[in-house]
């Protein structure tokens, strides 16, 4: 016990070095025995100290759990006591704020009511001190009343590729906005030339959001045009937004007050006595009889404008809808004119926009969804036709879009699947989205079917191009035209059939693809025939003969099983089983892409492929003098006309549902033969 209590206060030491210990231990044992007992001495205490530090884990667990809790509460604490410093921090800045605006406004006041002629008179010195460094404007303060608001050096900058252009000084008059820019010879006093003067009714003022390198700018609209100034810091934009919005808003106060002032006096002027017999049919008093007095009928055009900067399009015709309704049955008069022709030049500038909006040249992604906005604003603006021409058009080039982004994949089929799943359900999100937004213009759906028959142009465009131009084989570009007819039949849940569209437009090239195939098995039987010994079959093994009884099955060949001999002979040649297979896959194939423009051409190569192997079995029977190869000749000729022609026959009538009168004459017209397949005698 001693010994564990030295060893553990050893190595519990702050001094104690490990390398140190166990060079000094292998120096002083004797051997193995020493050393492991030394270790299992070490393992001991170890066990000891790790079962001491459950025991104290156990012993202060519930502290540990009790001291979480503190924690947490005083965590939660903490934060509520955060936010109370927070709210009073805001209430502080509240109530800081509003004591200097009260000062400041009262200071404000007391100056205005002192000194209101000289302020006014001071604007004024002072506006026709800084026009008389503008050359090219002496006619400016020829308008009474005319001050100074504001002025400042701005620098002007090109709206398409954000170049600077000039540097110019605006002043901001309590009417006009006068724009001079800086001369570079200077005469004299004069610094500046007269560009242009703004009526303050005649423009907008949009705000420019900091994008780098557009920053600290603001633009004024004045429809069909537009200019962008860069004001020195964010402080000055500040400035010119503020003051112009003021400035402006002042103005139509004063000039709504000074129209409400004439309104009384209109009617003194009518009273003069007229001799025309017809004064009294005339619309005297249309005026008094249409209200123009609101604000927003005033300001209307100008809201307008900042609408459409915005692309607040459902704001734009929010504001026509109500101005429509409110001059709704209301008398023609000069004021009203003049409204609408202010009113009608926003409508062109909104129609123009949207038009932009629904543009191939605008972003394709999003989906048909991602037009509603513009195209239901055009509708509401009575522009149902044009709506619905840019939303196909803009349909169209996503859908042509989308088939040459998708990569042509090595497997024909995938490639098939992965464009029928694009197109069709661009058709199909096409399709709903149109009886979302011209729900209420049945006109309309004409367009959709004729936009149908254009994009399915494309379509089989790509279709042809991946599965008749590279030669595919036949039952490749059956499965292929099978999964198109497929996806078109699932349109016809919302109405849209598309599928007699799609076979008018493969029916040249299914057409070829079936002459073709048809010679590619005439030409392969007349091979085999010139090389033909009329030999028995041997499949060598029972899985060959059990994998052909499978293959003749599938066919449609039941009775096969009677043709076959002991261990793995076949009682047909090679050629006529060969024939057999591909005569029936042709088949087959050919009543996947079937319809009834292809009738005569499908039915005309069938009969020519039998017909090549219905004459090579009559010539070779002719031409046969030994009685056994004749009568295995005859066997051959049986298997033809009593068991694969039937079968053709049956198969064609269920697929296109209507019997083959050619095939059934060309069976009639060949030689009946009746052969007993054992005893290999047969009857003619």
């Amino acid at each position: 016990m001693d010994t564990g209590n030295r060893l553990r206060k050893l190595l519990e030491s702050p001094n104690f070095d490990p390398q140190s210990y166990v060079k000094q231990l292998s120096q002083q044992s004797d051997g193995d025995r020493d050393l492991q007992e030394h270790r299992q001495k070490i393992q001991t205490l170890a066990d000891e100290t790790a079962q001491n530090l459950k025991k104290n884990v156990y012993k202060n667990y519930r502290q540990f759990i009790e001291t979480a809790k503190e924690i947490s509460y005083l965590e939660s604490e903490m934060y509520q006591l955060s936010h109370i410093l927070t709210e009073q921090k805001s209430i502080m800045e509240s109530i800081t704020q509003s004591l200097l605006s009260s000062d400041k406004d009262e200071a404000a006041k007391e100056m205005l009511a002192a000194f209101p002629k000289e302020t006014e008179e001071v604007k004024q010195r002072t506006l026709t001190t800084l026009l008389e460094k503008v050359e090219g404007c002496k006619n400016i303060m020829e308008t009474p009343g005319r001050y100074l608001v504001y002025n400042g050096d701005l620098l002007e900058y090109d709206a398409d590729n954000m170049s600077q252009i000039q540097k110019v000084h605006a002043f901001l008059m309590n009417d006009c906005l006068l724009i001079a820019t800086w001369l570079a010879n200077r005469r004299g006093a004069v610094k500046y030339k007269y560009s242009a003067l703004y009526d303050l009714e005649s423009f907008a003022v949009v705000n420019v959001k900091d994008n780098p390198p557009m920053k600290d700018m603001f633009k004024i609209l004045m429809f069909p045009d537009s200019r962008i100034f860069k004001t020195e810091n964010s402080k000055i934009k500040k400035e010119w937004l503020e003051i112009l919005e003021e400035t402006k808003k002042s103005k139509a106060a004063k000039d709504k007050h000074k129209k409400e002032e004439e309104v009384p006096k209109s009617p003194v002027r009518q009273e003069v006595v007229s001799t025309n017999p017809f004064d009294e049919d005339e619309p005297l008093d249309s005026e008094e009889l249409v209200d123009l007095s609101p604000e927003w009928i005033h300001e209307l055009p100008e809201d307008l404008d900042v609408c459409i900067a915005q692309r607040d399009f459902e704001g734009a015709v929010d504001l026509l809808d109500k101005l429509s309704e409110h001059l709704k049955e209301q008398p023609v008069s000069p004021r009203v004119k003049d409204l609408r022709s202010k009113v009608d030049e926003r409508v062109r500038q909104l129609t123009e926009v949207l038009v932009f909006e629904l543009s191939p040249d605008r972003s394709l992604r999003g989906g048909p969804k991602a037009t509603r906005r513009a195209v239901s604003q055009l509708v509401r603006l009575g522009q149902s036709t044009k709506a619905c021409e840019l939303f196909l058009k803009n349909r169209a080039a996503a859908v042509q879009t989308a088939i040459r982004q998708l990569r042509i994949e090595g497997a024909t089929l995938l490639y098939i699947q992965k464009l029928c799943n694009i197109f069709f359900t661009s058709i199909l999100e096409t399709a709903r989205e149109f009886e979302t937004d011209f729900a209420g213009n049945t006109g309309c759906y004409s367009a959709l079917v004729v936009w149908s028959h254009l994009v399915m142009k494309m379509f089989v465009d790509a279709f042809s191009k991946q599965v008749f131009d590279s030669k595919e084989s036949l039952s490749t570009a059956a499965e292929c035209v099978k999964l198109a007819s497929e996806h078109c039949k699932q349109l016809s849940d919302i109405g849209l059939d598309l599928t007699f569209i799609l076979q008018s437009l493969l029916v040249k090239d299914i057409r070829a693809a079936l002459q073709s195939q048809k010679d590619i098995i005439t030409e392969a039987t007349r091979h085999r025939n010139s090389e033909e010994m009329w030999r028995k079959m041997n499949l060598m093994t029972p899985e060959a003969l059990s994998k052909l009884k499978e293959e003749m099955r599938c066919c449609g060949i039941g009775s096969f099983e009677h043709y076959t001999g002991e261990d793995c002979w076949v009682n047909l040649s090679y050629t006529v089983v060969a024939f057999t297979k591909q005569m029936m896959g042709f088949l087959e194939e050919g009543l996947k892409l079937y319809f009834p423009e292809l009738h005569m051409v499908f039915l005309e190569s069938l009969r020519e492929i039998i017909l090549v192997a219905v004459q090579h079995v009559d010539y070779s029977l002719r031409c046969e003098q030994e009685t056994e190869k004749k009568a295995f000749i005859l066997l051959n000729a049986s298997f033809l006309h009593e068991t694969v022609l039937p079968v053709v026959e049956r198969r064609f009538e269920e697929g296109v549902g209507k019997p083959a009168k050619q095939l059934q004459d060309l069976r009639k017209s060949s030689r009946p033969v009746r052969v007993n397949p054992e005893s290999t005698t047969s009857v003619v």
